[in-house]
């Protein structure tokens, strides 16, 4: 892997980390497979043309094995690691040095770069993305099929990416200087961002109805990408703020637990 300039870095970590969650999710919540059709006498032409290196069983023995290699720990952060260099090398330099005071100045740059963007949009921002991107990314089964390629699920990766870049930093917080990683799977290597314990969406209702005071609406933890994400799956807005208004409440949860065990496990390749 090249080796990635220092004034590129700070969001070459962010681009990793919105990689990273990405394939987090995918792992963690497969695909469902389709329901098996009924086998009709007569084959239509169509099915003919299966390639075999999908359909024999020796092609779907080694797409399992591939699959199944990223429900380790360490084997997810190398390949994410992988992935995320290579395609990091695609896009122009301005996108790779962006910064928020850079794009809010250039009404052009954020007329290219419109958000959401969508498959259609990726060939033009990475033009010389490395087709081995897209040949291991099937072969590891994150993408396997022409609905769902590799500019489909790199779209929202990159929406992400370019979302972070362009949101305000927020203001200064005292649990931002004593956090010292990620408050709930501890990595201490990854961005993070500020999760309202409290949900933003419930805090009229969180006051009227008495769950919290008003003076503790803006409390926060300290979370990466993945755990924050998790967390939002985990449970809804009203049952955060009813049940899990602290990193300790969430701890306290057997589900929590268990991801954090394993997120907490992946580490990247020194650079």
């Amino acid at each position: 892997m090249e080796t990635i300039p220092e004034d590129q870095q700070k969001n070459y970590d962010i681009f990793r980390d919105c990689l990273s969650t990405a394939l987090i999710e995918k792992i963690s919540q497969p695909e469902p497979k389709p329901k098996k059709r009924s086998k009709s006498k007569k084959s239509s032409s169509s099915s003919k043309l299966v390639s075999t290196s999908t359909s024999s069983p020796k092609g779907e023995a080694e797409a399992a094995t591939a699959e199944s290699d990223l429900s380790n720990a360490d084997a997810l952060a190398e390949f994410a690691d992988y992935i995320a260099a290579e395609t990091f090398q695609a896009p122009p330099t301005e996108l790779k040095t962006l910064d928020y005071h850079a794009y809010i100045k250039d009404a052009d740059l954020q007329a290219r770069f419109a958000l959401p963007l969508t498959g259609a949009d990726i060939p033009d921002i990475l033009p010389s993305l490395d087709p081995s991107v897209a040949d291991t990314l099937e072969a590891y089964g994150v993408t396997h099929s022409p609905e769902r390629g590799v500019v489909e699920f790199l779209a929202p990766i990159l929406s992400s990416f370019l979302s972070t870049l362009s949101t305000p930093p927020p203001a200064p917080r005292a649990t931002l200087a004593d956090a010292e990683g990620c408050e709930l799977c501890e990595r201490d290597w990854v961005p993070l961002s500020y999760h309202h314990l409290i949900p933003r969406f419930v805090h009229a209702k969180a006051v009227r109805r008495g769950w919290h005071r008003e003076e503790d609406l803006q409390n926060v933890a300290w979370l990466c990408g993945a755990c924050h994400r998790f967390v939002h799956r985990f449970a809804g807005h009203e049952e955060l703020a009813r049940k899990y208004y602290t990193v300790e409440l969430l701890m306290g949860e057997e589900a929590v637990r268990r991801w954090v065990d394993w997120v907490g496990r992946l580490r990247w390749k020194g650079r």
